[in-house]
């Protein structure tokens, strides 16, 4: 009598699981059915497309000196012949394929005469959003062959309600187009169950990542292993895929390298000459090991983080890859004293699947989980976006202002003086003439003879620096732009030139050290 209930009881949930079968290849079907997919597409792309350009719209704050200084920058003097050049690209550890690409687009509003200054700021902003809006799209499509249209939805609405992305993506930095491109080579990797999977569009996709910024190939080398691990035929793998990909990815860099370097550059091998052999990038600061196990990690995932750990104790073994990659790369980073918030955020795609796969686990709580996400990431987002650190750009436009000044009569020439970290604002990208105009300048120790740094100098003793770098009043700049911390140091100096306050602008609620809450231009009478 027990053998006959068992053997109900085994045969119910046998029919249990047939039933569950059956829903699910209906389901499967009825979503992927030409027309449904086709009006899914087109939602889920114009969504994406319409989000990210506010997105960018909604992003008027700097975040570091990178994203103009590594690419507009760069892109302006290749196309106007004039700017500034910082040393990586005298010392060759970066590569032109990047700022190309904004040198591009620079050069084609300029045959067209439409080459004015709030072009040249947003354009660039506008197609890293295009981007990033390609890559949310294949995301969405990546996880849905994955799993269902279900856990896609979650998924899809982790990734685009996330604050660092909206932070990060749509602004012109190496490590925000790493992480869109990392996103397309993703939907393309043989993940078990991923139907659209191309070794050569990924292999591909994964070199133009490190043409870009070398560091791509910490996050995909245990990709890239688990791949070799996991075929059959290697060898051909080997000689049809890495071989020819890889020689047609240095090549092409190499030859771009060369043109606008002028000379033979290998930039792969001088980035990690410089930043790993030599370790000048600890010149820019140093974090304790565990800065992204304590701190780091936590701040990019942000509110979704008890989400990700639930996904990931969720998650099939399929997903361990993905976990792999994102802890290998934490660890790897956690290796190199110079630690940066962006240096991770390439993973941060990754996690996304695990935190979709848990919101659409919990039944019961989802609304009440997808709303917690929506609220506490919409206000770090919105505050970062718009207020924090806004008045690095806002500066900028009273700068441009002078330019006016300077058509205007060939006797006022106004000479711009940045007295602040070096590299705090933007520079001629966002002035668009040939303004005279110098900041503080702080090169790393590269063994050169009779270096010094023109920062450290300033600060050490502002007042003394002035008035040996302009002895005569007629070398005096016409205007000095410098963070409000200063003013009480230099407060001399101001009134024995006759330098007047003409304007006030606010940069952050937290100053730090030698950044301050506010910027001060003054102008000299």
């Amino acid at each position: 009598m027990e053998n006959l209930r068992a053997r109900l009881k085994f045969g119910n949930k046998e029919e249990d699981v047939k039933l569950r079968k059956r829903r699910s290849l209906l389901y499967s079907k009825e979503d992927q059915s030409p027309l449904n997919d086709g009006v899914l597409r087109a939602r889920v792309v114009v969504f994406s497309v319409v989000f990210r350009l506010i997105n960018c719209l909604l992003v008027q704050s700097s975040f570091v000196p990178d994203e103009y200084w590594q690419s507009v920058e760069v892109s302006h003097r290749m196309v106007f012949s004039y700017g500034y050049l910082t040393w990586e690209w005298k010392a060759g550890i970066r590569g032109f394929l990047y700022p190309l690409f904004f040198a591009f687009l620079y050069k084609i509003l300029h045959l067209m005469n439409y080459d004015s200054v709030l072009l040249l700021i947003w354009l660039p902003r506008i197609s890293q959003a295009l981007l990033a809006a390609f890559a949310d799209v294949k995301f969405f499509f990546l996880v849905q062959t994955l799993e269902n249209r279900e856990v896609a939805k979650w998924a899809f609405f982790c990734q685009m309600c996330s604050w660092f992305t909206w932070f990060c993506c749509t602004r012109t930095l190496t490590n925000s187009a790493e992480t869109s491109i990392t996103c397309l080579a993703l939907f393309y990797f043989p993940l078990p169950g991923s139907r659209s999977h191309s070794s050569r569009k990924y292999l591909a996709l994964v070199a133009l990542a490190v043409i870009i910024r070398p560091t791509a190939l910490i996050v995909w080398f245990p990709l890239i292993v688990y791949h070799f691990w996991h075929e059959d035929n290697k060898l051909r793998l080997i000689t049809h895929n890495y071989i020819p990909i890889g020689t047609l990815a240095v090549a092409v860099s190499t030859a771009i390298d060369c043109l606008f370097y002028e000379k033979w550059t290998l930039v792969q091998w001088n980035f990690v000459k410089f930043n790993i052999i030599h370790s000048v990038a600890d010149f820019y600061g140093s974090h304790p090991w565990h800065w992204y196990f304590t701190q780091g990690f936590a701040v990019v995932i942000g509110p979704h983080l008890p989400f990700f750990l639930h996904g990931c104790a969720l998650a099939s073994r399929r997903y361990k890859i993905l976990l792999a990659a994102v802890v290998w790369t934490i660890v790897v980073y956690s290796l190199l004293p110079h630690k940066e918030f962006r240096f991770i955020y390439p993973v941060l795609p990754f996690c996304m699947v695990f935190c979709g796969t848990s919101l659409a686990h919990l039944k019961a709580w989802r609304r009440a989980a997808a709303a917690f996400l929506l609220v506490a990431n919409l206000v770090p987002a919105l505050y970062t976006g718009l207020v924090h650190q806004r008045g690095a750009l806002d500066v900028m436009n009273h700068v441009q202002a002078l330019c006016d000044a300077s058509n205007v009569s060939a006797h006022l020439q106004p000479d711009v003086l940045f007295l602040m970290p070096c590299h705090s604002t933007p520079f001629y990208s966002h002035v668009h003439c040939p303004l005279k105009m110098r900041f503080l300048e702080c090169p790393p120790d590269l063994g050169e003879e009779g270096y010094f740094e023109e920062a450290k100098r300033f600060f050490d003793d502002p007042v003394l620096w002035l008035r040996t770098s302009f002895p005569h009043k007629s070398s005096l700049p016409t205007h000095l732009v410098l963070f409000d911390v200063l003013k009480k140091e230099i407060s001399v100096f101001l009134q024995e030139n006759n330098f007047v306050r003409t304007a006030e602008i606010f940069h952050t609620h937290f100053p730090e050290g030698r950044v301050g809450g506010s910027i001060f231009i003054y102008e000299r009478h």
